[in-house]
C-alpha cells in the first residue's frame, strides 16, 4: 500500500511547476498561484482511489482539479492589471506619481519553475507580463479555455471535459476570448526574439548605464516607443523622451544606485538598489525587461514588498555584494 502511494506522488509531482505557471496564469499572484497548487494536490491526494486513467490522463486530471479550484478562487475577485491596462497613459513624466488602491498584476520568479522550465512544459511566451496582463481581461471562463487550448493545447473535447463544458462552448469562448485579446494589441504569432546573448549585452548596458546615473546611455537603449509602468503608480510613459526625462527626476534623487540580476516571467529582471544618505544600499524596485532586437520596448517596475519577497531579495545589499 505504501509503495502505491509513494508511485502516485511520484507520477503527480512531476507535473508541480506547469500546474503553478497555470495557476500563475489564471490568477496573476505567486502567493495564490501557489496556494491553489497546494489545494490542488490536497485534492488529488483524497480523490486518488477514484481517479480512473481510462476515462482521462493524470495529466488531463490534475489540470481539472487546478482549473476548477482557480474558477472557484476567482469569483467575486476583480482583475489584476497593470496600469497601462487600466488608466489613460500619462502625457507629462513630470507630473506627481498616483498610487493605484489597486490589487496589481505580480511578476513570477522563474526560479519558482525549478532548473529548466522547457522540461516541466512551461511555455516561456505565455507567462511574459504583457500576455499575463492581456489574460486579465477575459473572463476567468475564457481565461481558462484560452489557457488550455492555446498554451497548453488541450484538445477541445479534452478542455470540454475539464472544464464541464460542451465542445461547441468551448470553442464558442475560445473564440471571443482571442478577439479580446486581438483587441487589446496581443499578437496571435510569436514575436521574434533577440538571442539570449544579445539580450544580455544590452541589459548589461543598462545596467552600466543606471549605475553611472547616464540617462543619455539609458536612451541610447530604447525603443522610440518604449513604455514604463510602475505599480502600485498609476502613471505610465510611451517614448524614449517620456522615460528620459523621469530618469532625470529618478537620479535627482539619488545617482549611487547598484543593480542586482534575475530573471521573471522567462524575462530578464533586476532589483535596483539605491544608496541612502550615504549608508548601504536599500531596496527600491524590481524591473521586469521586454528585449526586442530594436531595443528594450516595456520596463515594468514594481514596487511591492510580497513581490519582493516572491524573489528573496535582501532588504539591503552586503558589503560583499555592493
Amino acid at each position: 500500500m505504501a509503495r502505491v502511494a509513494e508511485d502516485f506522488d511520484q507520477r503527480i509531482n512531476a507535473y508541480r511547476s506547469e500546474l503553478l505557471a497555470h495557476c500563475y496564469r489564471m490568477l496573476g499572484s505567486v502567493h495564490d498561484a501557489e496556494d491553489l497548487v497546494q489545494e490542488t494536490y490536497l485534492r488529488a491526494w483524497r480523490a486518488r482511489d477514484r481517479y480512473d486513467q481510462d476515462r482521462a490522463s493524470v495529466r488531463t486530471w490534475l489540470y481539472r482539479i487546478a482549473t476548477n479550484a482557480c474558477l472557484t478562487a476567482l469569483e467575486g475577485r476583480g482583475r489584476r492589471p497593470l496600469p497601462s491596462g487600466l488608466v489613460a497613459r500619462s502625457e507629462d513624466p513630470s507630473s506627481p506619481l498616483v498610487r493605484g488602491e489597486v490589487t496589481w498584476l505580480q511578476p513570477l520568479p522563474d526560479a519558482l519553475l525549478g532548473a529548466d522550465p522547457v522540461k516541466a512544459a512551461v511555455d516561456r511566451g505565455s507567462l511574459r507580463l504583457a500576455f499575463v496582463a492581456a489574460v486579465q481581461h477575459l473572463s476567468a471562463r475564457q481565461r481558462a479555455t484560452l489557457i488550455l487550448r492555446d498554451v497548453l493545447d488541450f484538445s477541445a473535447a479534452e478542455s470540454a471535459e475539464i472544464l464541464g463544458m460542451s465542445t461547441a462552448a468551448v470553442n464558442s469562448a475560445l473564440q471571443r476570448a482571442r478577439g479580446q485579446l486581438r483587441a487589446a494589441g496581443v499578437p496571435e504569432d510569436e514575436v521574434a526574439e533577440p538571442s539570449e546573448q544579445e539580450v544580455r549585452a544590452r541589459i548589461d548596458r543598462f545596467v552600466e548605464a543606471f549605475e553611472r546615473a547616464d540617462v543619455a546611455a539609458i536612451k541610447q537603449l530604447l525603443t522610440h516607443d518604449v513604455l514604463l509602468e510602475m505599480p502600485p503608480m498609476v502613471n505610465w510613459f510611451i517614448g524614449r523622451e517620456h522615460y528620459g526625462t523621469f530618469m532625470d527626476w529618478v537620479f535627482s534623487m539619488c545617482k549611487d544606485w547598484r543593480m542586482v540580476r534575475t530573471v521573471a516571467n522567462g524575462q530578464p529582471a533586476l532589483a535596483a538598489y539605491w544608496r541612502v544618505d550615504g549608508g548601504g544600499y536599500h531596496l527600491h524596485t524590481l524591473q521586469v525587461f521586454t528585449v526586442t532586437s530594436a531595443g528594450i520596448s516595456r520596463n515594468t517596475v514594481f514596487q511591492d514588498a510580497e513581490v519582493f519577497a516572491a524573489f528573496g531579495l535582501p532588504e539591503e545589499l552586503t558589503g560583499a555584494d555592493s
